[in-house]
C-alpha cells in the first residue's frame, strides 16, 4: 500500500520553506505526469478532492502558477503572525491548500520561545490537534510527519517544539522528521540562543529524525552558485543573500529587480531541495527505493543521537538558473566536500556512524558503488559500522537535471555546531540576559534553562566520546542502543 505523509509548517521560515517545496514538488510531478492522471505518486504528498480526477483528465499540473482545483497539499500551514500565510493563500499557490488547514495568529511571539510554546501552546493545542487529526484522516497509511521551522524565532521554536511533542504523544507509531533552520553566529535576533537551546531538548526527547540546516551554510551555497554563474548570459541571474534588508526585494547583478522573488528564496530553495530529494523515493519509482523508515533504521544507531548532517549535489537555487552538468564522479566527490554541507562543519576530519547516498535520475548501481569504493577510504567509519553505507535509487532526476545526489550522514562533526550554540547560549545566560521575559509567562521556570542546557551539554558529551573511543563497547549501555 502507497503510505503517505504529512508536511507541518510552522512560523515564518518554515511556511516559507514549505510553500518552495510545494511549488517545486507540483513541477516535478508535471514534468512526469503529462496527462495529469491522480496517481500513487501524487497520492504520498496530495489527496485529490474531486473524484472526477480519478481519470485521465487536466489536472492543473503544468506549473505552479495555474488555479489547481483538484489536488490538495498533505500540508498544515501554523504562524502566530499571519502575514506569510495570507500572503501564501493570496499567491498562485492558494488552491493547493486547504483553506481548513491554517491556523494563524496576528500578534506573533516576540521572538519568545516561552510565548510560543507556553503560551500559544496551551491556546491553540486543542486546535492544532483537530487540524492535524482532519489531515490525517484524509490518509490511508499515514507514515510519516515532516515539521518544517526555525529554531531562532519564537513561533518556530516554540509552537515547532510544542506540535512537535503533540505528534509524539497523538501519534507514536508515526514517523516524525524535523527539518530545522539554525542561526548564524551574527543572526539579529538576541534571544536566538535561547529559543534553539530550549527547542533543542524537545528535538532530542521526541524527534525520530532531525536535518539541522543552518543559515550561515546557506548563504555560502547562495553566494557560491553566484559567482559559478556566468554573469553575461541573457536569462540567467546572479543572486546573493548578502546585505540584503529583510523588508528588500533581491536585485540581479545588473541592477535589474526580481520582482517575483523574495529576499530568502534563494536559501529557502536549497531546503526546499533536500526534501524533495530526501522524499523522491517516496513519490516516483526506482530501481532502488529507500522507504522513510529506513532512513531511521540505517542512519540512528543511538535514538538520542538522531541529528543527520545533509549535503548536496548539484547546488542550484531557481528554476531558471541551471549550472552546466558535472560529471557524475565529480557530483559524489562535490557532495563529501564542505562546500555543499547544509551546516558548517567537515565530516571528513570527524567520526562517521552511518551514511546514506539518495541518488536521482539516469545512474547505475555500478557507478554508485565504484564511487563508495573511491570515497571509502578518505572517510573514517565507525569501527562496528565500517560498511554502513545505505544506497537509494530514483529514476526521476530533478526537473531540469540530469541526476542529482543527497547525502545525510551520522557524523560525530555536528557536535561543533552544536558547542558553538551552547557557547553562544552560555554567554546569554551567564549575564541572565533577557531572562525575565521568558520566566514572566505562565508555565515557564528558570529550570527550564538549566535542563535545557543540561541536555545539549549530554548531547555533546555523547558525539565527543564516541569520537574519542571510536565507539567502543564502553559507550553502548549509556548510550542504549537503538534496537
Amino acid at each position: 500500500m502507497m503510505t503517505q505523509s504529512i508536511v507541518v509548517q510552522v512560523g515564518q521560515c518554515g511556511n516559507q520553506i514549505g510553500c518552495q517545496f510545494w511549488d517545486l514538488a507540483l513541477k516535478e510531478h508535471a514534468s512526469v505526469n503529462k496527462q495529469g492522471i491522480y496517481d500513487e505518486a501524487l497520492c504520498s504528498f496530495f489527496r485529490n478532492v474531486d473524484s472526477r480526477y480519478d481519470d485521465p483528465v487536466n489536472i492543473s499540473l503544468s506549473n505552479g502558477k495555474g488555479r489547481i482545483r483538484a489536488l490538495k497539499a498533505r500540508a498544515v500551514l501554523v504562524d502566530m503572525e499571519e502575514g506569510v500565510v495570507s500572503e501564501i493563500m493570496k499567491g498562485p499557490l492558494r488552491d493547493v491548500f486547504d483553506c481548513k488547514q491554517l491556523i494563524t495568529d496576528v500578534s506573533g511571539c516576540g521572538n519568545n520561545w516561552a510565548v510560543g510554546n507556553k503560551m500559544y501552546g496551551g491556546q491553540y493545542g486543542e486546535m492544532i490537534s483537530e487540524t492535524i487529526r482532519r489531515a490525517a484522516e484524509h490518509c490511508d497509511c499515514l507514515q510519516c510527519f515532516f515539521i518544517l521551522h526555525s529554531m531562532g524565532g519564537g513561533t518556530g521554536s516554540g509552537v515547532g517544539t510544542f506540535v512537535l511533542n503533540l505528534l509524539a504523544d497523538e501519534y507514536p507509531d508515526v514517523y516524525r522528521f524535523v527539518t530545522a533552520v539554525y542561526p548564524s553566529g551574527e543572526d539579529d535576533v538576541v534571544t536566538s540562543p535561547y529559543n534553539s537551546v530550549l527547542a533543542m531538548r524537545e528535538l532530542t526527547e521526541h524527534a525520530d529524525c532531525v536535518l539541522p540546516v543552518e543559515n550561515q551554510a546557506l548563504v555560502d551555497i547562495v553566494n557560491k552558485i553566484s559567482q559559478a554563474i556566468p554573469s553575461g548570459k541573457t536569462g540567467k541571474r546572479v543572486y546573493s543573500t548578502s546585505n540584503i534588508k529583510t523588508d528588500s526585494t533581491l536585485t540581479a547583478i545588473d541592477n535589474t529587480t526580481c520582482r517575483d522573488e523574495k529576499p530568502f528564496d534563494a536559501m529557502n530553495n536549497i531546503v526546499a531541495n533536500l526534501l524533495l530529494n530526501m522524499t523522491s523515493s517516496a513519490r516516483f519509482e526506482g530501481s532502488l527505493n529507500v522507504d522513510l523508515n529506513e532512513i531511521t533504521m540505517n542512519l540512528v544507531p543511538y535514538p538520542r543521537l538522531h541529528y543527520l548532517v545533509t549535503s548536496q549535489s548539484p547546488l542550484y537555487v531557481f528554476k531558471d538558473v541551471h549550472l552546466p552538468p558535472r560529471r557524475l564522479d565529480q557530483m559524489f566527490t562535490d557532495a563529501f566536500s564542505k562546500d555543499h554541507q547544509l551546516i558548517k562543519a567537515d565530516p571528513k576530519h570527524s567520526l562517521y556512524l552511518a551514511c546514506s547516498l539518495m541518488v536521482r535520475g539516469n545512474v547505475e548501481m555500478s557507478d554508485i558503488r565504484r564511487n563508495i569504493d573511491r570515497l571509502k577510504p578518505n572517510l573514517k567509519f565507525i569501527r562496528w559500522n565500517e560498511d554502513g553505507w545505505k544506497t537509494g535509487l530514483c529514476n526521476i532526476p530533478p526537473v531540469g537535471q540530469p541526476y542529482s545526489l543527497l547525502t545525510m550522514s551520522n557524523n560525530t562533526c555536528i557536535r561543533d555546531s552544536f558547542t558553538s550554540l551552547k557557547d553562544r547560549f552560555v554567554k546569554l545566560y551567564k549575564r541572565k540576559a533577557h531572562i525575565h521575559h521568558y520566566t514572566s509567562v505562565d508555565g515557564m521556570e528558570m529550570g527550564d534553562f538549566s535542563s535545557s542546557l543540561e541536555s545539549l551539554n549530554s548531547l555533546i558529551t555523547d558525539y565527543d566520546q564516541l569520537d574519542k573511543s571510536q565507539g567502543v563497547e564502553t559507550l553502548v549501555s549509556r548510550l542504549q542502543v537503538a534496537s
